[in-house]
């Protein structure tokens, strides 16, 4: 349960935030959420993305980089980071802060986009995905979220899993171990199509899968030798980005079960205790970085101080997980 100290704080934050706080940890009725989640569009970070976006559909006139970033610059350079700025961040971020489809839908975007977009990748139409993992995760979930056809690229995934359950972006580079950021973003990619869609019998084993690439490493160790993966997995920043940790992890899980109808895996016992332990003594977490590269504006607080957000996502984790061991308990 939410700490009661929390909750004016937490209802301080942005229409994106906020609706989500209304409906999942104070358990408001829909009405009230649901006024909520339709200021997105007029109203802070929302109003402000759409704002940005180009008369072609895009956003920063591209569809993974912006238009003027250069490939041979100091911005493309290690640790110099991703931008942030261009088409399918952004709509991965709209999408992810619930602003209603019907608004791009009425600005005709996925057309625009499947008439003005190419993948910086050998030039690609944008809604044909490319050979990127995660990109191609991005766009299914986009595709479904605006109405667009992409249910070839979610054969790309049926085809394209590895031996061993999941995928990995550097497979065109011989990889044949799957990663867990790139089985992360497959698997947000492929669950999205099946809630709009109802998915396939191949779909769903092709996620469970992934999702037990992850589980028989705790969703952090290393299936060889036990120890955890890299110091990432327990370093939480917001947003998430296209990077994995914990409890980017565990929210997709708590996803998932919610499809199935299923209860939370015990596998990943250590990985929600993981969480847990990174709640600070007034039942916040903090921000412990921000990923380097060009953004719009900040969403989140500077690394160190308690993130609204990074709070929100822990702690409906730890009540969708104490709940059903609670219920478990019961049984």
């Amino acid at each position: 349960m939410v700490d009661a100290a929390l909750v004016p704080w937490l209802l301080e934050s942005d229409p994106a935030l906020r609706w989500q706080v209304e409906r999942d940890l104070l358990h408001e009725p829909p009405e009230v959420w649901e006024a909520t989640r339709a200021r997105i569009a007029t109203e802070g970070f929302g109003a402000r993305l759409l704002a940005l976006q180009d008369p072609d559909g895009q956003w920063a006139g591209g569809a993974f980089f912006p238009a003027d970033f250069d490939f041979q610059g100091p911005e493309a350079a290690a640790g110099a980071g991703q931008p942030w700025t261009a088409t399918t961040w952004t709509l991965n971020t709209l999408r992810e802060w619930g602003l209603d489809p019907a608004v791009l839908r009425e600005r005709r975007t996925a057309e625009l986009l499947a008439e003005n977009s190419r993948w910086e990748y050998d030039d690609l139409p944008y809604w044909g995905g490319e050979v990127d993992c995660c990109i191609n995760g991005f766009t299914v979930a986009n595709g479904v979220w605006l109405g667009a056809g992409v249910g070839g690229v979610v054969d790309w995934f049926l085809e394209h899993r590895l031996p061993d359950g999941g995928w990995n972006c550097e497979w065109v580079e011989g990889s044949t171990r799957s990663s867990f950021h790139s089985t992360l973003n497959s698997l947000k990619g492929l669950l999205a199509y099946e809630v709009a869609t109802g998915g396939t019998d191949a779909i769903r084993a092709a996620r469970h899968a992934g999702e037990e690439y992850l589980l028989r490493r705790a969703l952090f160790r290393r299936l060889s030798t036990g120890q955890p993966v890299a110091p990432w997995v327990d370093r939480f920043a917001y947003p998430f980005r296209s990077f994995y940790n914990v409890l980017n992890a565990a929210e997709y899980f708590r996803q998932a079960s919610r499809l199935d109808g299923s209860a939370p895996d015990p596998r990943m016992a250590e990985a929600v205790e993981l969480v847990r332990a990174a709640r600070q003594p007034n039942s916040t977490w903090l921000q412990a970085r921000r990923h380097p590269g060009r953004v719009w504006f900040e969403v989140d607080v500077p690394a160190g101080e308690p993130s609204p957000w990074l709070t929100f996502y822990a702690t409906r984790v730890l009540e969708w997980w104490d709940d059903a061991g609670a219920v478990a308990g019961d049984d």
